[in-house]
C-alpha cells in the first residue's frame, strides 16, 4: 500500500459521509498518473502554493491601496487567514481538509491590483466584463505554466469559481471556503481600518457585538463555532441570530469603511491608471510574449485584461510611470 493509498483509506474510514473523498474525485481535465505519496487534492494544494500567481499575492491590495505599514493585510495574508479558518471548520466537521485548503489558497489568484477598485475598472473596460473569481479559474487553467495551466481537479476548480457569489460549490468544502472568506475579510478589515484611523472598534453597534463578540478573536470564534454547530446535516450554515448579526456587521463595514472617503481617497486614481495601461496593452507589440499568443488566439482585449489582472500594485504603478511620466535627462552637462 502506498502512502497515498493509506491516506485514501484513512479518509474513507474517518471522514464524514458528506466529505469529498480524494479517491472519488471527478478528476482532472487532462488525466495524470497517481502520485505515490500525495492524494489529488494534496497535489493541487502544492501546485497552487508553488505557482507564480500565488507569490504575487503578497504585493496586491486587500482594502488599503499599497499599504506601507508592516501589519496591514495584503491579498496573500488574507488568503492565509481564509485557509486557516476554512481548515478549522472542515476539520471540526470531518470534511476533507486538503481539498478545503487547496480551494482557499487559490480563491483569489485572479484578483487584480488595487483590490476591488482594479476589478471594477477592468470590468468596465473589457467587453466581456471582469470578475475575479472567473479570472482565478482562468489563471489556474490557462495562464500558469506558460499556458499549460495547473490541471487542477474539478472539485478545486468549482470551489474557486463559486467562492464569492451566485451558485454554491458542489462540495461542502467549497462552501466552507465561501463562508471562511467572508469571516476573514470582514474581521481583518475591521482591524486594518482601526490601524488606519478610519474606524474605532467601539463604534460597532451593540446589537452586533452582543451576539458576535467585541473583539476579532471573539467574533471569529463565534462564527466558526456556529458554523460547526449548524452544519452537521449536509449544509454549511450559521445559527439564525449569528447570521443576522453577521449580515449587519457587513452592512456596517460597507457604510463605515468600504465606501468611506478617507479609506478610499486613493481609489479615484485607479480607473485612469488601469484604463491607460489597458489601452496601451491592447497593442500586441506592447505585450510580453506569452500574452501575444493569447492575443492571437483570443483577441487583444483578453490578452490586455490577463496581463493587467496579473500585475501587483507596485508593478502597475511602476509600469505606468515608466510609460507616461517624463524622466529627468541624465546625459552629460551642457558646456558653454
Amino acid at each position: 500500500m502506498t502512502v497515498r493509498e493509506r491516506t485514501q483509506e484513512t479518509e474513507s474510514r474517518i471522514l464524514s459521509p458528506f466529505a469529498a473523498l480524494s479517491s472519488k474525485s471527478r478528476g482532472r481535465r487532462r488525466p495524470e498518473d497517481e502520485d505515490e505519496l500525495r492524494t489529488v487534492f494534496q497535489r493541487d494544494r502544492d501546485r497552487i502554493i508553488h505557482c507564480k500567481s500565488f507569490r504575487r499575492l503578497k504585493h496586491k491590495t486587500q482594502v488599503f491601496l499599497s499599504p506601507e505599514g508592516d501589519h496591514y493585510r495584503t491579498r496573500l495574508t488574507h488568503t492565509l487567514e481564509v485557509s486557516q479558518i476554512a481548515r478549522t471548520i472542515a476539520r471540526a466537521l470531518l470534511l476533507n481538509e486538503d481539498l478545503t485548503e487547496a480551494i482557499a489558497l487559490a480563491h483569489d489568484l485572479g484578483h487584480t491590483p488595487f483590490g476591488h477598485a482594479g476589478e471594477r475598472a477592468l470590468n468596465q473596460l473589457n467587453p466581456k466584463g471582469f470578475r475575479h473569481y472567473e479570472q482565478s479559474v482562468r489563471v489556474v487553467e490557462k495562464l500558469e505554466k506558460n499556458g499549460r495551466g495547473l490541471n487542477l481537479t474539478e472539485e478545486v476548480l468549482d470551489g474557486i469559481y463559486c467562492h464569492t457569489c451566485g451558485q454554491e460549490a458542489f462540495t461542502l468544502e467549497g462552501r466552507i471556503v465561501r463562508l471562511a472568506d467572508r469571516i476573514a475579510y470582514i474581521n481583518h478589515d475591521i482591524e486594518d481600518a482601526e490601524r488606519a484611523g478610519v474606524l474605532d472598534e467601539q463604534e460597532i453597534p451593540r446589537e452586533i457585538t452582543a451576539v458576535l463578540g467585541a473583539s476579532k478573536s471573539q467574533r471569529i470564534n463565534t462564527l466558526v463555532e456556529s458554523a460547526y454547530q449548524n452544519s452537521q446535516s449536509g449544509a454549511i450554515a450559521l445559527a439564525e441570530n449569528v447570521q443576522t448579526a453577521f449580515d449587519r456587521l457587513h452592512a456596517f463595514m460597507f457604510s463605515s469603511v468600504y465606501t468611506n472617503p478617507s479609506a478610499k481617497k486613493e481609489e479615484v486614481k485607479v480607473p485612469n491608471l488601469i484604463e491607460v495601461l489597458y489601452r496601451y496593452m491592447k497593442d500586441p507589440d506592447h505585450l510580453p510574449e506569452p500574452f501575444r499568443r493569447i492575443a492571437g488566439q483570443e483577441g487583444c482585449e483578453q490578452a490586455a485584461c490577463d496581463y493587467i489582472a496579473g500585475m501587483t500594485d507596485q508593478y502597475a504603478v511602476q509600469l505606468f510611470e515608466m510609460l507616461y511620466v517624463p524622466r529627468s535627462w541624465n546625459g552629460m552637462p551642457m558646456t558653454v
